[in-house]
């Protein structure tokens, strides 16, 4: 089976997207499907589509449906999917009305779907390698944001709450991800300035964030909005306990319970979370406990799994 596989973002943006179409598309090669990756779909021929994000891929996803209306389509949504252009875009509810099957990434994002949309549609957790921790004794107590700096990842907020921390604290917040626009680096940079515990490394390569991963104590995921952060699975493949807004992007993937959620945009809250993560023992065995069993929601052979198991439903379909 020849399958094509659109992902708006290229190997150059270094995103959640790309990376989700590279282990997909190394799951299914693995299968023993012939896959091509695209930005954009040529009309070469395909036997499936799988598209990551209803609205920013909805030109291929609407030219493959054209063409081969009974061809399986498969249409991963994102959080900007899921969280807004669904509500109003007319091109990302049609690439809905389009699918064959649609993807959510985490537990809550088929609560956003209408009846007839939920009812084709699956869950799929994304995954990251484990990453064995390193764990350090002495030094500062790191804390990651990883994520590039744009509105909907709310980047800011961790080094607002650093404001708030005790003056013992420890606390150092590392900030990894490009700038997208020129406003956002001279924001990144003031606050490199007027805060001590803040600092702006850009971008880095994956192999460098998971190897910050290995070595840090916490992560924060300010997101306004979130489809399923890839960022979580990475944390929790190495042992690293989150602090999430409590968005229901990061709540369908750290589960209802979890106890590490401050209010959207609570710099304060956030800035206590941080301080009683570093200063309570108990507290931060109890981030590290429910990582690990969610962790089992994430693993590469689960993912692996479903994803073959996605297509291969249409593969059965086919042979009857």
């Amino acid at each position: 089976m020849r399958i094509v596989l659109i992902t708006p973002y290229g190997a150059e943006q270094r995103g959640g997207n790309w990376h989700t179409a590279a282990r997909w598309t190394g799951f299914l090669r693995e299968a023993g499907y012939e896959v091509e990756v695209s930005t954009e779909w040529n009309g070469a021929p395909a036997d499936l589509m799988i598209a990551l994000h209803a609205r920013r891929s909805c030109k291929s996803i609407h030219a493959f449906a054209e063409r081969h209306p009974s061809r399986p389509l498969i249409v991963v949504l994102t959080g900007t999917d899921l969280y807004r252009d669904i509500q109003s875009d007319p091109d990302a509810q049609t690439s809905l009305d389009l699918a064959h099957r649609l993807v959510v990434l985490q537990g809550r994002g088929i609560d956003e779907l209408k009846p007839e949309h939920a009812a084709k549609t699956r869950v799929i957790y994304q995954s990251s390698p484990d990453n064995p921790h390193q764990p350090q004794f002495s030094g500062p107590f790191r804390v990651l944001v990883v994520g590039h700096l744009r509105e909907e990842k709310d980047p800011f907020r961790a080094a607002l709450a650093s404001a708030y921390l005790p003056e013992h604290s420890r606390t150092q917040i590392i900030h990894l991800g490009r700038a997208l626009s020129e406003e956002m680096a001279r924001t990144a940079r003031l606050a490199e300035s007027k805060l001590p515990r803040y600092h702006w490394l850009g971008e880095l390569t994956h192999e460098a964030v998971l190897e910050h991963f290995s070595r840090a104590d916490l992560l924060v995921v300010s997101s306004v909005m979130e489809g399923g952060a890839n960022v979580i699975c990475e944390a929790l493949a190495a042992d690293v306990p989150v602090l999430a807004s409590a968005v229901s992007g990061n709540i369908g993937m750290l589960g209802d319970d979890y106890p590490g959620y401050y209010p959207l945009e609570d710099e304060r809250r956030l800035a206590q979370l941080i301080s009683k993560a570093e200063n309570d023992p108990a507290f931060y065995a109890e981030l590290v406990r429910q990582g690990r069993n969610r962790r089992t929601l994430m693993t590469p052979q689960r993912e692996a799994s479903s994803v073959r198991q996605l297509v291969g439903e249409f593969e059965a379909r086919a042979a009857q």
